[in-house]
């Protein structure tokens, strides 16, 4: 068998990724123990938003995991796997606070069946309350015949456990893209949505696969791409994000980065298509003549006031790293 045609990288870019990755991690790890601003000295990474290195440090991937996967009461494993289909659907930490304090509990598939969530819902629109993210934008089609955005959500999630019992599928699947593929067989499930979803399950007691197993690009990833290789050689973009996971630790040391992961936890398929999307972002300013469908950076950076305690899935083995670095920080 004939060995890949090796991609081609464009330098400047391929650089930018790698020093882009240590430079976002300092400051997490900068912030995370309570140093005072500047955190950089980058002014691009200072004046605008980006996304942590690891998804799962992400204030939304921090409240999912504490406060759904895990939380204090667990629920029956087709409520848990409802309620993280839920909450990455709408991804808003004060819709999901709000929907809960309505119903007087975190959603529970009574609550769908008994019709108790499309009011709760539909009450929180009327009130003039968001309900969704703005951080990326969902399929909109009326796919179930319904004209208003949660209200197709609402038959969807019908659809996913009341009538297929997706959490049973869940739960019998025997890899991470089996997961990704029982998602996406339902409508408004595109991939990008069906792949964040199935990340979300994969934090959860329900399965436990690497991450490393499965990936799929999003578009800002695959701008990213387009941007770091001149030329994909025999790879997929897929094919390419696995290349980068493996060659991470050269990279870093050929350019003389310090960067110790999250607690020791290396960079794995999903954040480095996390850090695709974030560099392809970050070129719009460094490189502007890299031209692509977007050409600015929309979110200015702005320290959020309330600190995150940090959790992470148990099973990632991270707690005593954590507890290592609580006492030397």
């Amino acid at each position: 068998m004939n060995p890949q045609t090796a991609p081609a990288t464009r330098e400047a870019v391929h650089d930018i990724f790698w020093r882009f990755a240590a430079e976002r991690q300092s400051i997490f790890e900068r912030r995370w123990r309570g140093e005072s601003a500047p955190w950089t000295e980058d002014t691009i990474l200072a004046r605008f938003k980006f996304c942590n290195v690891y998804r799962a440090s992400d204030r939304v991937s921090q409240f999912l995991i504490r406060e759904v996967c895990y939380q204090r009461e667990q629920p029956a494993a087709d409520d848990l796997a409802f309620q993280i289909v839920a909450m990455r659907t709408f991804s808003r930490i004060e819709s999901w606070n709000s929907l809960s304090e309505r119903l007087g509990h975190a959603p529970l598939l009574r609550d769908l069946a008994s019709g108790a969530l499309e009011d709760a819902l539909t009450d929180m629109r009327d009130a003039g309350e968001r309900l969704y993210t703005g951080a990326f934008i969902l399929c909109a089609t009326d796919a179930y015949g319904r004209k208003i955005k949660h209200l197709n959500h609402v038959e969807l999630f019908k659809h996913m456990f009341l009538d297929d019992d997706l959490a049973s599928r869940i739960s019998e699947a025997s890899s991470l893209e089996e997961v990704y593929l029982a998602l996406h067989a339902f409508p408004l499930m595109g991939d990008f949505m069906s792949y964040q979803i199935a990340i979300d399950l994969n934090y959860s007691p329900l399965i436990d696969f690497s991450e490393n197993d499965f990936t799929v690009p999003g578009p800002g990833a695959v701008r990213g791409l387009r941007k770091l290789f001149t030329d994909f050689g025999d790879y997929s973009p897929s094919g390419l994000i696995n290349w980068l996971v493996e060659r991470q630790h050269e990279e870093f040391a050929a350019r003389n980065l310090r960067f110790e992961g999250l607690w020791g936890r290396s960079l794995h398929a999903i954040d480095v298509q996390n850090l695709l999307c974030e560099t392809d972002k970050y070129c719009r300013e460094a490189l502007p003549e890299l031209a692509s469908s977007r050409t600015r950076i929309k979110s200015k950076f702005e320290p959020t006031p309330t600190p995150i305690d940090y959790f992470f899935p148990p099973k990632w083995g991270l707690e005593t790293a954590t507890a290592r670095a609580l006492v030397s920080a």
